[in-house]
């Protein structure tokens, strides 16, 4: 794709801001939870599925990305894809009632599933291949900055004017996406494609599934639920069958599994999936333990996290220009080792913490993400033909938001069960029997008997438990940054550096 420097720039500010968009509303939402379900008049359940119907139809939609980018080019759908997203957002902010929203979320999801890949796809193709390390950088900072930003600015804007201007703020922001599209973006050869029904089913019903089973598991006590049960056997054999009869039905299918045999793309995917549960798990528990269990205003918990992104973005920007000079592996590398040291040392925490000690981890944490992101989502695209960068770009994000959602569920669980095992053990230590326990009753001239002291003992014993619950978290973190080591050694070494022939 022959692009001057000016219509670069033009096509990077068309997707970006339809990414930013895009990503922004996975997170932002989440804090204004309560307000709509106070103006809803729904139960914690039910608004739950603002949440729980957004994934589940983007999560269904997004490996279609290839497909409509054959049937459409990627121009229309791009269009297609902002437009719908624009109308189903304003829509969700006029809703009235929980069925409302929810059907309107839908539509968010349907819409919005293909917005990432597709701009990840026209950064791959717009920049030649020596730029690419820096064009991927711009676009990890744009996909990156959801779930750092994506809680603050959403508190602000409940706070300030409406949870409805959570969905109202993309009416903007996707106007000026669409009208660049439409005059910088450039189509592709439109391709006769057959729609694959049957595995369109199975997949759908496979990943639809998936995503309500990690949405809700942790809540509905896992397994211990005919629900759960239920729909995991049922994820487990749409997808058995969906991977029998993608294999049957070869370039008929409804994507290529032939992408898969890109020993880099491959590699990368796994590594994107792993890499979810350090990024949104970070993203979940720091917040929770900041505000539930330091008592830190939400505001100075927004100002304590924001140092992860600046330093994301710091690392991005770096890695942009060296990942021509230097082996992506090394830098993946690196910042794996940086990050998961981030991790570690926030496994060293206590509720004597300073918001020093509170920052700097997260701070290392961010520049070892950079370092990790960028140079993976180059890599990935390095050796597949133009033709597949649509098709892979929706699986990569498939994989990603499936890493996350396995990632989140799995730091959720480990946090409430070890929260509850950590209260039982250390409870069954509080008795009067304990020369400890009286001993610090004493010194808070109390006793034992005192009328006050199991209700002062009892908030001590949640603190205590809380924070255990947390460190296990951070420890799961640590090792899932660790474990993506191994991983690197099977990518093969790409050139950078080299010009692209035809670009």
């Amino acid at each position: 794709m022959q692009t001057g420097p000016r219509e670069r720039l033009l096509i990077t500010i068309a997707v970006m801001s339809a990414t930013i968009m895009q990503v922004l509303d996975t997170t932002i939402v989440n804090v204004a939870l309560p307000h709509m379900q106070g103006q809803l008049s729904a139960t914690r359940d039910q608004i739950s599925w603002v949440l729980t119907s957004y994934l589940v139809a983007s999560g269904i939609f997004m490996p279609l990305t290839g497909y409509f980018t054959d049937r459409l080019g990627q121009k229309r759908y791009l269009m297609l894809s902002v437009a719908g997203f624009v109308v189903s957002s304003a829509l969700c902010g006029l809703s009235t009632n929980v069925a409302e929203i929810v059907i309107f979320r839908l539509a968010q999801g349907v819409f919005g599933a293909a917005l990432v890949p597709l701009s990840q796809s026209l950064m791959v193709n717009t920049y030649p291949l020596e730029q690419r390390g820096r064009a991927m950088a711009i676009w990890g900072m744009g996909v990156m900055i959801g779930p750092i930003l994506g809680p603050t600015l959403g508190g602000y804007l409940t706070e300030v004017l409406s949870w409805r201007w959570t969905f109202y703020i993309n009416v903007p922001v996707g106007m000026l996406s669409l009208l660049l599209a439409w005059r910088v973006v450039p189509d592709t050869e439109r391709r006769e494609r057959r729609m694959d029904w049957t595995g369109f089913l199975l997949m759908g019903l496979a990943i639809g599934t998936v995503q309500y089973v990690l949405d809700r598991g942790n809540e509905d006590a896992w397994f211990s639920s005919n629900t759960i049960t239920l729909l995991s056997a049922i994820a487990v054999v749409s997808f058995i069958a969906f991977i029998v009869h993608a294999v049957r039905a070869g370039d008929h299918a409804i994507f290529r599994l032939g992408i898969f045999r890109d020993r880099n793309f491959t590699t990368a995917s796994l590594l994107i999936a792993v890499f979810g549960l350090g990024l949104y798990g970070t993203a979940l528990v720091q917040p929770l333990m900041l505000e539930g269990l330091l008592s830190y205003p939400a505001l100075t918990t927004g100002l304590v996290m924001a140092p992860r992104g600046l330093a994301s973005m710091f690392s991005m920007m770096l890695v942009g220009r060296l990942i021509g000079r230097i082996d992506p592996r090394i830098l993946i590398a690196t910042g794996i080792v940086l990050a998961s040291t981030g991790a570690w040392a926030m496994t060293l925490y206590s509720l004597d913490i300073d918001i020093y000690w509170s920052v700097w981890p997260i701070v290392l944490q961010g520049l070892g993400m950079g370092l990790i992101f960028v140079p993976m989502s180059t890599v990935a695209f390095s050796s597949l033909p133009p033709r597949d960068s649509a098709e892979a770009a929706g699986l990569f994000s498939l994989l990603r938001t499936i890493g996350s959602s396995i990632g989140i569920s799995i730091v959720s669980t480990v946090l409430t069960r070890h929260t509850q095992m950590a209260w039982n053990q250390l409870g069954g230590h509080i008795t009067d029997m304990n020369p400890a326990v009286d001993d610090y009753l004493r010194g808070l001239g109390m006793g034992v008997h005192s009328p006050a002291a199991p209700q002062l003992l009892g908030q001590l014993l949640h603190r205590q438990a809380d924070m255990v619950g947390f460190l296990d978290a951070f420890l799961l973190i640590t090792w899932g940054f660790l474990i993506m080591l191994p991983l690197v050694l099977l990518m093969r070494r790409v050139d950078l550096g080299r010009r692209a022939p035809g670009r």
